[in-house]
């Protein structure tokens, strides 16, 4: 607590005031810390908009373009039935072959995962793009909506820290190029200031 009795009262804006002890380099690191402010915001907010949006629009058309089809099971699945084994997971799936019809009327195969012991002839989900092979299941609104914010908010977040770290160092040079200007000074100086005594 001592010591900010020496510091006085905080000014905001003081690198832009009148002053016959401001310095030059006073007025630059001024600029130069406003700028990085700037465009650490700019930068941040601009980019994790446009990656949001992005993602949002990818994953529009991703929803868009994917289609529900009904396949059916080719071949017995090994394994018992969930119901019969009480020892098996709720979640383990086995993969197997699986036939479907497209809208055109074209059938496909493909392999995957359904429950053990499912008979030959099972109906299953699958998802499919519009030439009809296998694809994942697409994402639902509220959870595109929250991995775009996720990315965007990272997006931001490291294009934010560009600007932001290139304003620590041209700030951080700035001062050594003081320091080095005061060490000169003194020396200068210092001699002086002995005999005045």
């Amino acid at each position: 607590m001592p010591l900010k009795a020496f510091r006085g009262p905080k000014v905001w804006l003081w690198r832009w005031r009148r002053n016959p002890l401001k310095r030059r380099a006073d007025v630059v690191e001024a600029w130069v810390v406003l700028g990085a402010c700037l465009l650490t915001v700019l930068a941040g907010v601009l980019a994790g908009l446009a990656a949001t949006g992005s993602v949002e629009h990818g994953l529009a058309r991703e929803r868009a373009d994917r289609r529900p089809a009904v396949a059916r099971v080719v071949a017995q699945v090994p394994g018992s039935s969930p119901a019969q084994s009480s020892h098996a997971s709720a979640g383990e799936r086995v993969r197997v072959r699986v036939r479907w019809t497209t809208a055109d009327g074209s059938a496909h195969t493909g392999q995957v995962r359904v429950e053990p012991g499912s008979r030959p002839g099972t109906s299953v989900t699958v998802w499919t793009d519009p030439r009809g092979r296998l694809v994942s299941r697409p994402t639902t609104a509220s959870e595109a909506a929250f991995r775009a914010v996720l990315i965007g908010v990272l997006v931001g977040v490291s294009s934010a820290a560009v600007p932001f770290v290139g304003g620590l160092a041209v700030r951080g040079r700035l001062e050594r190029r003081r320091m080095d200007a005061w060490d000169a000074e003194w020396a200068r100086l210092g001699p002086q200031w002995g005999r005045m005594v």
